[in-house]
């Protein structure tokens, strides 16, 4: 029997309210800011804008942070603690999401973000700052799931791909407005304002979610698995902790490097004996056991891998080898957020005509064509030819990561789609952690191989053979790719707002019984 101390509220089916308050299941086809869900879209483009926002303007700002605060040794825990904090709560607000809904958990994580910002701005010195930055890592746990998630609760599958499109485009913009402010404000204000300028977006966000967006719901009783949501939290932070830190804060053979991993490990195995115990489990062990969903998480690892390569060697290997500034490495990564809109809004068209395994794929093969033109070109470096090569690697991501996640969410009815949406997410995550590691072992021991970091020869090899791992992980990936079952876009059981709304709504209504 329900504990009724345990009492929540559940929905049935998510909605868009207009600011009149006429309920609205829209199906037409009409997408855009002016159309009856348009509001909402540009609602989650504003949240979605304060992370992506977040992650693109400090790198800029830590020389200032730190001439100011000091902490140089601390430094990297600004970045890690944030991916740390983000990447451990994204199953438990995507349960809670499947739970109570979505707007409460978007709402709570814009609030945290917010907190954590005000208070990383009144930072006084290294240890508060990474301490705020856990806050607003907690907080984007919360956002950005809630975003993809409530825009395939309102759209059709042919819809998604083209809103998923206006979303990725948030963080095409970021990367080159980010950086750009991170530097203005360092120069020209203080650097505290990097975090300051959240607070309008935040209200703003939180304003327009609360007024436009409004879910129908019921009340049905739930056994929240407490348990299970603490000791996957502990398990997963020990497990990104380990990776992220290994060879880096201490050795891969240290006691922390292995008993974080081992302890990590035990507690999984914990985690999964309570789920199968569990009335209503954090995350349904079942969910993973699907074809689908796991091929889709195994390229969700790829894709956070591949992403984490470029990002972080591409400006780097520029200003080394070709003397190219800052501002002009950034703008040559950036073309492959570029690239990723362009080809995420234009998806549906394929996915809604060949099925969503051929789409993946050939993005899939776009991608490792980019990756291998980068790492054949790095032997002569030009800004140009990276540029280049970082665009195709991102319109080949665009065919990938949109298509993969959108028929995860369409497999799934409503009460698991945040579960299967935070499972995806959480699993770039996890491959962008590990790409971290495993990118950084090969960078340090090619550089010292050839002379060191002080001589840009060794730094030059060393991003070369990153890229070359980018490729073999692009590689692996399209294997994972092929893992995929022929799943049309007809064929999907569960696609929320669809022209058969009423069995929609049959097929994902929770039972009070």
């Amino acid at each position: 029997m329900p504990d009724p101390g345990n009492e929540r509220r559940s929905c049935a089916l998510s909605i868009f309210v207009a600011p009149t308050g006429r309920s609205i299941v829209s199906t037409s086809s009409t997408l855009g800011f002016r159309s009856e869900r348009g509001p909402v879209l540009i609602a989650l483009m504003l949240s979605t804008s304060l992370i992506a926002l977040d992650s693109t303007i400090l790198a800029t700002a830590v020389p200032s942070i730190v001439a100011d605060l000091g902490g140089l040794t601390q430094f990297p825990w600004l970045f890690s603690v944030y991916l740390l904090a983000q990447a451990v709560s994204v199953p438990v607000y995507a349960k809670l999401a499947d739970t109570v809904g979505r707007k409460p958990v978007i709402l709570v994580g814009i609030g945290l973000f917010l907190i954590g910002s005000i208070l990383c701005g009144f930072a006084w010195d290294m240890g508060s700052l990474i301490v705020m930055r856990a806050l607003q890592g907690l907080g984007a746990g919360a956002v950005l799931p809630m975003t993809t998630t409530i825009a395939a609760d309102i759209y059709t599958v042919a819809e998604r791909a083209k809103t998923q499109g206006y979303i990725a485009s948030v963080w095409a913009v970021s990367s080159v407005v980010g950086p750009t402010l991170g530097g203005v404000f360092s120069q020209f204000a203080s650097w505290r304002w990097i975090f300051f300028v959240n607070i309008p977006f935040c209200l703003l966000a939180a304003g327009m979610i609360w007024r436009t967006y409004h879910e129908s719901v019921e009340r049905r009783r739930h056994r929240i698995d407490y348990a299970g949501a603490a000791v996957l939290t502990v398990a997963l932070t020990l497990l990104i902790l380990a990776v992220l830190e290994g060879g880096q804060a201490w050795a891969w053979s240290s006691w922390q490097s292995v008993g974080s991993f081992a302890l990590g490990a035990v507690l999984l195995l914990v985690f999964g004996l309570i789920e199968r115990q569990a009335a209503e489990p954090i995350l349904p062990l079942e969910v993973l056991t699907r074809r689908l969903i796991v091929a889709t998480c195994l390229i969700g690892i790829g894709v956070g891998a591949v992403l984490v390569g470029l990002t972080s060697y591409v400006p780097t290997f520029l200003e080394r080898s070709t003397g190219a500034t800052p501002i002009v490495a950034g703008l040559a990564v950036a073309a492959l957020t570029i690239g990723w809109p362009i080809s995420a809004s234009q998806s549906g068209r394929l996915y809604m005509r060949i099925g969503f395994r051929p789409t993946a794929l050939i993005g899939l093969v776009i991608a490792t064509l980019g990756a291998l033109a980068l790492w054949l070109t790095s032997a002569t470096p030009n800004v140009w030819a990276t540029a280049a090569s970082c665009l195709v690697v991102g319109f080949g991501l665009g065919l990938v990561a949109t298509p993969t996640l959108i028929a995860a969410q369409a497999s799934v009815p409503w009460n698991e789609r945040a579960v299967v949406t935070g499972t995806n997410m959480f699993m770039r995550s996890v491959g962008s952690a590990v790409g971290v590691a495993i990118f950084g072992a090969i960078a340090n021991a090619v550089i010292a191989s050839h002379g060191g970091e002080a001589s840009s020869e060794a730094v030059q090899a060393g991003s070369t053979a990153v890229f070359l791992a980018v490729v073999v992980v692009a590689l692996v990936t399209v294997a994972a790719g092929l893992l995929m079952p022929h799943t049309r876009a007809e064929d999907v059981a569960h696609g929320g707002s669809s022209d058969a709304e009423s069995a929609d709504v049959a097929q994902t209504e929770p039972s009070t019984a």
